[in-house]
């Protein structure tokens, strides 16, 4: 991806961003088990509106992403996690 610019004497300057590739928390550590019961790391994936977060911003292979979607669902109906915030307008 490249941005467009222009230097001091308007001329056009191309300069490139270089993302770094996320890597797979449950992947990288072996030690993380993916539970229902533990909302503390399921609380991670998920964002402040309760929402379960995709896998191109968490970082998650498809796997680990379908694991831990399966284990939010049951954490949500164990009313472990909410659903949705409690504000109400």
């Amino acid at each position: 991806m490249a941005y467009i610019s222009r230097d001091t004497n308007g001329m056009k300057k191309f300069r490139r961003t270089y993302h770094r590739r996320k890597v797979c928390k449950f992947c990288a550590d072996s030690n993380i088990i993916i539970d229902y019961k533990d909302y503390k790391t399921l609380r991670y994936f998920t964002t402040e509106r309760g929402k379960i977060t995709p896998r191109r911003i968490s970082g998650n292979c498809a796997k680990h992403q379908r694991i831990l979607t399966l284990a939010i669902k049951r954490a949500r109906n164990m009313a472990l996690l909410p659903f949705t915030t409690s504000i109400v307008r």
